[in-house]
């Protein structure tokens, strides 16, 4: 575990693997230490924000020492996600992989997801855990506006639009599940760590 200093107010901690910056992620939300203000993870890391008078000296050695829990997620159940497989790329996606329609559907809901982290607007979550045979790269050219709810994958990994926003993921599906909504408390329904798992429905 490496501790680097990005300016004059936070540090970055490389953990090396997901796992790690999610139970530092944690243990720093479940007893936070004292001057930092946010915790910011990544896939292989965590950005610890301090306010401006603390001794970044003193806190960069305090947090390799940090007593991490075990599984974040623990025994709770995963996030039931429904899905309507009707998006606009489940074809070109069945194409691109050499997968039939209905396999892409298959294979997608049989994945065990986790949220890696959250980024690109409030509320999306990138979801690890997508079956290798589905790997496939981001449009070429990225839509102006995606509808909220949009069950969607690039690369590695899945996604459901939490807002309206451009862009440029395969469409596979959409969700009536709202996953951010200013009204709850946290709004966003995905944290780091939260299981999820995509359930087939039919259209309405």
């Amino acid at each position: 575990m490496k501790v680097r200093r990005v300016g004059d107010t936070a540090l970055l901690v490389e953990t090396g693997d997901l796992a790690t910056a999610h139970r530092m992620d944690a243990a720093l939300r479940s007893v936070p230490l004292p001057g930092v203000v946010d915790v910011v993870p990544g896939e292989r890391t965590v950005l610890v924000v301090a306010d401006h008078t603390t001794d970044l000296g003193s806190l960069a050695a305090r947090l390799p020492r940090l007593r991490l829990a075990g599984d974040v997620a623990g025994d709770a159940e995963p996030l039931e996600i429904p899905v309507v497989y009707d998006g606009e790329d489940l074809d070109e996606v069945a194409s691109l992989t050499g997968l039939s329609r209905e396999e892409v559907v298959r294979r997608h809901s049989a994945g065990s997801y986790t949220v890696a982290y959250l980024g690109f607007s409030p509320g999306f979550g990138y979801l690890s855990g997508l079956d290798p045979a589905l790997h496939v790269a981001r449009r070429a050219s990225p839509r102006k506006a995606v509808p909220a709810g949009s069950v969607a994958m690039a690369g590695p990994y899945a996604a459901v639009y939490p807002s309206r926003s451009p862009g440029g993921w395969r469409l596979l599906g959409r969700s009536r599940l709202p996953l951010w909504d200013v009204s709850r408390d946290p709004p966003s329904l995905l944290r780091p760590g939260t299981r999820v798992r995509f359930v087939p429905e039919e259209r309405s």
